[in-house]
């Protein structure tokens, strides 16, 4: 099967026509058009948003087009499998007993948490070639989807791109630390970090909010954003979830669970110092793709309690310690992420 990509924006392009917003004029400055998604299959078949156009193709030739949930299922004549979006926003639901594909595109932008699915289910593969459909205006530039799509372990192809075997990396070791202050967007941007992960561990480390109608809304929220098929483990013994982490785990967050710690301990500064040094040997010994989010509490003010004071003070020691031990660390500010030099 040959893949030519003639479109890679939005149902209307990137930047879309009219459109006045940061993203578009962004890609209108740097002079990089991309026009609406559209592949042409083997010089025959055209896929695009509004369907597949098989003009020149009898049954003859041996192609099989499904429409399913969310997009089309292609065959080829060489038995070479594709499977490509019915447009911005759509959720690719291949139907049980199907067998994994050759080529997936996926709109990513629109939900990268159904690639982790696809991945779960054994349809995208280490030998699937997957790349971003529909990429538009739902991300702020050209280099924010280049950087989520290397997460993602996503190709990105442009207009005119010949595709290519290119295969998705397995994810092996890696450590990433997402700090920020409070209502940053830390958390889903961590979030983000594993959504196309085929097998995800949340780790929630602060209390489920009994008493505290506040606090138990917060954690909804926290619940009703995670995709029903990951697994969620609600405890402060982070040295062993490290130490038996498979798959991709997700911690949040390091900021309760010192808070956790501290209740514990009863403020036991020798017990504080050794539990933490444990807590760094077993990140620093990962044998998985972590991330954990942490709160940046240094940059407000000073606290007014002496409590306060030293949670902040050991927080900052954790977060050097933590951020000292891994692969990539990043300040998430107002929704944006910075990443910050090793």
């Amino acid at each position: 099967m040959e893949i030519l990509v003639t479109g890679s924006g939005g149902a209307l392009g990137w930047p879309e026509p009219g459109c006045r917003c940061a993203s578009c004029r962004r890609v209108a400055a740097d002079r990089y058009t991309r026009q609406r998604s559209t592949i042409l299959v083997d010089g025959r078949l055209t896929i695009a948003a509004d369907g597949v156009d098989a003009d020149g193709v009898d049954g003859d030739d041996g192609y099989v087009v499904h429409n399913i949930p969310g997009g089309w299922d292609v065959t080829g004549p060489d038995g070479q499998r594709l499977l490509y979006p019915a447009g911005p926003g759509a959720a690719l639901r291949p139907p049980d007993g199907t067998r994994p594909y050759d080529f997936a595109f996926v709109d990513v932008l629109g939900d990268p948490f159904q690639l982790g699915l696809l991945r779960a289910r054994g349809l995208v593969t280490e030998a699937t070639t997957t790349l971003a459909a529909f990429a538009d205006h739902r991300v702020s530039s050209i280099a924010e989807l280049q950087r989520r799509c290397a997460i993602w372990r996503v190709g990105v192809a442009g207009d005119g791109d010949r595709v290519t075997t290119v295969r998705s990396l397995k994810r092996g070791v890696y450590r990433v630390l997402v700090m920020g202050g409070a209502r940053s967007g830390k958390s889903e941007r961590a979030e983000l970090r594993v959504a196309a992960e085929p097998a995800v561990t949340y780790v929630a480390t602060g209390p489920g909010g009994t008493g505290d109608p506040e606090w138990a809304a917060r954690v909804a929220a926290h619940r009703a954003r995670r995709p029903a098929w990951w697994r969620t483990v609600e405890t402060t013994d982070l040295v062993r979830v490290l130490e038996a982490a498979e798959g991709a785990v997700l911690i949040d967050g390091i900021g309760t669970w010192l808070a956790a710690v501290l209740d514990q301990d009863g403020w036991d500064t020798g017990r504080l110092e050794a539990r933490i040094a444990e807590l760094i040997a077993a990140w620093r010994q990962a044998s998985a793709y972590i991330v954990a989010v942490s709160d940046e509490t240094g940059l407000g003010v000073i606290p007014e309690t002496p409590a306060g004071r030293v949670f902040r003070d050991w927080l900052g020691r954790i977060n050097q310690a933590l951020a000292g031990e891994s692969e990539e660390t990043e300040l998430v500010v107002a929704g944006k992420a910075l990443p910050l030099i090793p």
